[in-house]
């Protein structure tokens, strides 16, 4: 029996590859813990392991006193009884009696198991922890084991790692037995289960598949600067180059686009545009919505926000199928995007220039009348004296003033529209075509375009 305890901490130590040392002294622990449980915690002894006989040694130690003195018979023992067993012993020393440990009974047995290999699992956490904690951003490949009610479990060897339902490709189904790669985001060094949380739809797992995959990214030379995915279905990837001689876009494709296809294949057919970073964000915006073709653009530097007008056959590549494509690029670029028409754009700018020409006429701050109700023209068309006189700052003596500007500004606005309308639609019928944003190809590669019109700070260029 003896040294089949031996044995089993040698097998242990070895499978799971736990330091020895640390085993022998959680057995020891161990012991001592059941020892105070059954006869209390007065009970001074000392536990040791034998090496050479495999056998847990236990030795209760009592001080030496008078037999008058005695106050616990649990730590004290009189000189006469210590005698008995050692001649030589002297008041105040303390003598030990080795207790057996198959007489700790079932219950401490089973406490002193439970100890162990509660002081195993730690020890093995603490061995997975300082294994893992430096490989977050690392993709590991592993086999799937079972469907766990939190995600799938996955077998990687020396431990489990869970891939949680919200960091799965969706509609990616498995088995068991797949195998299936996937990129370190968590390790956990407490709590029960797997402690390497594991995911394939986080925008730094193509990143590591692109540095994988792409030389000229894994040494550097091409820089991808952000990564926006809708998982197993689109990704855009803006990159850069340190090089003037190396073609990012090109670089990351591939001749025959042998790169970028390994990537989708292993993202499911994940259709990835790569477009053309820029420290300008209006060249950076023509850039990540592409394949619409923008007119110009209005920066907002303040509010974070972008206003992209577009011809008018061009919303719906703009847009995206649901709202893809602009929603992808704004997360790409971390602005806000409003697309508008030429058509609905110059309504809207001709309107509101319109009303504060008319505040100016009448003398009154543009807000006066936003906050009376007035937002377009032709609300103060149709608006009574009585009416125009809750604006606060408009007299009397101003609304006939107000009155012949608004129909000489209704006229004019009214017959530019006309006019810009009949040009949208003489351009439709000579133009070709749009190609339709659902028919894109499964792997699309966009290159900055010609800049028509940027206009920044609210600021348009002609």
């Amino acid at each position: 029996m003896s040294m089949d305890i031996k044995k089993a901490i040698d097998q242990i130590s070895k499978d799971r590859g736990l330091d020895r040392g640390m085993l022998v002294d959680t057995l020891e622990e161990a012991v001592r813990t059941s020892v105070i449980r059954k006869f209390g915690e007065d009970l001074d002894v000392e536990v040791s392991f034998n090496e050479e006989t495999g056998e847990i040694e236990v030795f209760q130690f009592k001080v030496v006193t008078r037999d008058e003195d005695i106050e616990n018979d649990v730590t004290q023992i009189s000189i006469e009884e210590a005698r008995e067993h050692d001649p030589s012993v002297q008041l105040d020393d303390e003598i030990g009696f080795r207790l057996k440990v198959e007489d700790l009974g079932r219950i401490a047995a089973q406490s002193a198991k439970q100890v162990i290999i509660q002081r195993m699992r730690d020890a093995e956490q603490e061995i997975i922890y300082e294994e893992f904690k430096d490989r977050q951003g690392e993709i590991l490949s592993g086999i799937v084991q079972r469907r766990d009610k939190a995600g799938w479990i996955i077998n990687l060897g020396r431990t489990e790692a869970l891939l949680p339902k919200d960091e799965q490709i969706p509609r990616e189904h498995y088995k068991r037995g797949d195998r299936v790669q996937a990129l370190v985001i968590d390790v956990r060094k407490e709590g029960r289960g797997p402690q390497v949380i594991v995911s394939r739809s986080h925008p730094d797992y193509m990143a590591m598949l692109f540095k994988r995959e792409v030389p000229e990214v894994d040494d550097g030379t091409v820089v991808i600067m952000n990564i926006a995915r809708d998982p197993g279905s689109r990704a855009k990837a803006a990159v850069m180059t340190r090089d003037r001689d190396v073609d990012p876009v090109g670089a990351c494709v591939g001749i025959r686009g042998s790169r970028i296809q390994n990537i989708v294949q292993e993202l499911r057919g994940e259709r990835i545009d790569i477009v053309v970073w820029s420290p300008e964000i209006a060249t950076y915006a023509r850039n990540a919505l592409s394949p619409a073709v923008i007119t110009r653009i209005v920066v907002d530097e303040e509010e974070n926000m972008l206003e992209v007008i577009v011809p008018d056959n061009q919303l719906t590549n703009a847009i995206g199928r649901k709202g893809q494509n602009v929603k992808l690029a704004s997360k790409l670029l971390g602005w806000k995007i409003d697309i508008f028409t030429e058509t609905r754009y110059n309504e809207g700018h001709a309107i509101g220039k319109g009303l504060d020409q008319l505040a100016s006429v009448a003398e009154v701050p543009l807000q006066a009348f936003v906050d009376a109700g007035f937002q377009t023209i032709e609300k103060l068309q149709d608006a009574s004296d009585e009416e125009l006189l809750t604006v606060e700052g408009l007299t009397e003596s101003k609304i006939t003033d107000l009155r012949t500007a608004i129909n000489f500004l209704s006229s004019a606005i009214e017959g530019t529209l006309t006019e810009e309308a009949e040009e949208t639609a003489d351009a439709d019928d000579a133009a070709e075509a749009p190609v339709a944003a659902e028919e894109a190809p499964a792997v699309e590669v966009e290159e900055a375009g010609e800049t028509e019109e940027t206009v920044t700070d609210k600021k348009e260029t002609e």
